[in-house]
Order: structure tokens, then C-alpha cells, then sequence
């Protein structure tokens, strides 16, 4: 792998482990400082970070508290059995007065600043981007509502504190206890035309963002907006030129042409070629390997970059081409 360059470097920060919280069942929330006391850079509503947990593994967690703080990071993860690993080193190993790698923060899931009023629907530990985006509206005196879902009280984290917060005015809390047939109507709470300037944001587990995806389908382009946790289902996107389902990719800087077979993706092929590509979820999920495009049709199967983006650039984990070519600005 190419070593880091200085833009590289200024984008990663070492911080200070100063607290672990207990937060709820399976859950634990970090606080990170700036090692010599100083400020850390700011941040917006919906922000993540990556946070480097050795060995190579790198995980991406949204930041928590209020946006206007520049003396912490907050971030919350749950513990997940059947995950790939990262949430359970970092409830393993993270361990208060550790020094830790994290990038600058990054957003994705900004909140928008014309909204007339705005809706939050988070499930289980997706509260964690909409628990900042509460600090920032009730910051700014915003109408929105907030309808948070879990399991039970020992599930939600951060109740506690959302309730005092809010209170009943703007705060909704439906207990499930497994059942989701007992929790929110997200159809009924979504049906009809939404007054003009609402905006709907969502985060939460595969069930939940799938049941609003459908209930909000009606609303208008541009009023909704989600961050996944996980990559959902995959639906098969259009077939690439060739048969075998392959396509070339060109490296702009040198004019090199690789092909790239149908079961491996470009970050695979440009591995394999010594070319570095910083890569972290491999799902579409978190943009660290986005890279600019100069001529192609992209099928982009990823989940985080808008249709500006993608006017310009794809990311190399998952995205496949619908034309003969892409050319790779690298």
C-alpha cells in the first residue's frame, strides 16, 4: 500500500480517551479530547467519524453530542455478535486514558437549512446522528419531532436524556419488546402529503430503514433522507457491456487499463496492482474510498453518495460500470 501523504496525514487526528459510559444494554459511549487540552475541529449535525481500532480495522461511528462543542467527541456503539468485528474490539479494547486514531469528521447525512419543520425517526442505536441533529434544532428553535424505537427502556440509549431534554411535546418513545408489530405505525405516522418544507430523516437496523423506505415513498425528491448502518439487500443493477458481466477500468496519471472481472470489484483490482485505495465498510456505506471519475457510465450501487456526487465521482467497493470504460482520476 502507498504510504500517507501529508493531506493524509492532516486528515487524521490522535485523541484522548477520557470517559466510557454505560449508555444501555450492549451499549457503551466513548468520549474523545484533544490530547494537550485544545479545541478539535468542528463539526455538523449527522458528522462520523472513522475510528482506527488496530490491526487494520477501521469502523465508521456517528458523533452524538451537540454540534457547537469543539472540546469532545461522543460517539455510541452497540455491541454486535453477528457483526464483523469492529463494535466488539471496541467494547474489548478501548480503554479510558488510551491514545486513539480517528479521522476528521465527515457528513453525509447533513441536516437541511430550509426545512419548515422536521421529523426523526431513529431505531435502536441509530439514534446516534439523530441525537446530535436534536442538539442542533433545539439549538436553533426548529419545529421537529422526534419518534425513537427500540426494544425496551434498557434498549434506548440516551432515553434518559432525550426525555429531559424534549419532553412529551417532541419526544416519542415506542417500545416494541420484540414485537414489531407492537411498536410504531411508521405507515400511518408517514402516510398522506407531508406539509410543505417538512424534511424526514431516518436511521436505525435493516427492518426499520426498509419500513421507511416504503411508508415515505410518496414524499417529494429531496424531503427524505437516511444513513445505513448495513448495506440493505442488494437489487441487481443493469448488466455491464459484456457478457461476462466485466468492464476495463484506465488509470488517468498513467494511462494503464485493467480489466475488472465480474467477481471482483475495482478496489480489488487496484489492490492487486499496488495502486493504495483506502477502502473501510466495502458495502457503500461510508464514502472512504470515493474516487473522482473522468469519462464512463457508472452503476454505483452505493448508498451514501448523492446524484451530485455521483456526477463525479463512484466508490471502488461496490461500484460496477455500465459502459466498456471508466477512466479513474488516480
Amino acid at each position: 500500500m502507498k504510504s500517507e501523504t501529508a493531506a493524509d496525514q492532516a486528515a487524521e487526528l490522535d485523541v484522548f480517551l477520557r470517559q466510557v459510559r454505560y449508555e444501555g444494554r450492549n451499549i457503551h459511549s466513548y468520549e474523545f479530547v484533544d490530547p494537550e487540552g485544545g479545541e478539535l475541529p468542528p463539526f455538523s449535525a449527522g458528522a462520523h467519524i472513522d475510528l482506527h481500532l488496530g490491526d487494520g480495522v477501521l469502523r465508521q461511528y456517528s458523533l452524538c453530542n451537540p454540534p457547537g462543542e469543539r472540546h469532545r467527541y461522543v460517539i455510541a456503539v452497540l455491541r454486535d455478535a453477528q457483526g464483523r468485528g469492529g463494535s466488539q474490539r471496541a467494547h474489548d479494547r478501548l480503554r479510558v486514558q488510551d491514545r486513539v486514531r480517528i479521522s476528521r469528521p465527515r457528513n453525509h447525512f447533513r441536516l437541511e437549512p430550509d426545512a419548515r419543520k422536521v421529523v426523526l425517526l431513529a431505531g435502536g442505536i441509530g439514534i446516534t446522528p439523530i441525537k446530535s441533529m436534536v442538539h442542533a434544532l433545539q439549538a436553533a428553535d426548529a419545529d421537529f419531532e422526534l419518534h425513537y424505537c427500540a426494544r425496551d427502556a434498557g434498549a434506548a440509549a440516551f432515553g434518559d436524556e432525550l426525555a429531559a431534554m424534549l419532553g412529551e411535546s417532541r419526544l416519542r418513545l415506542h417500545f416494541d419488546d420484540g414485537d414489531p408489530a407492537r411498536g410504531l405505525d411508521i405507515a400511518g405516522l408517514l402516510d398522506g402529503a407531508p406539509a410543505a418544507g417538512t424534511h424526514l430523516y431516518y436511521c436505525g437496523p435493516a427492518g426499520f430503514m426498509a419500513a421507511c423506505a416504503k411508508a415515505a415513498a410518496h414524499w417529494p425528491a429531496g424531503t427524505v433522507h437516511c444513513e445505513h448502518f448495513k448495506a440493505p439487500e442488494r437489487v441487481p443493477g443493469p448488466a455491464s457491456p459484456a457478457a461476462d458481466g466485466s468492464f476495463r477500468i484506465e488509470i488517468a496519471s498513467t494511462g494503464q487499463c485493467l480489466e475488472v472481472p465480474a467477481d471482483r470489484s475495482i478496489a480489488d483490482v487496484l489492490r492487486a496492482e499496488g495502486i493504495g485505495i483506502e477502502t473501510s465498510c466495502e458495502a457503500g456505506l461510508c464514502a472512504t474510498c470515493k474516487v473522482r471519475y473522468l469519462a464512463g457510465e457508472v452503476d454505483h450501487q452505493d448508498y451514501v453518495l448523492d446524484a451530485s456526487d455521483q456526477q463525479h465521482y463512484l466508490t471502488v467497493c461496490v461500484s460496477r460500470a455500465k459502459s466498456d470504460l471508466l477512466v479513474l482520476d488516480i
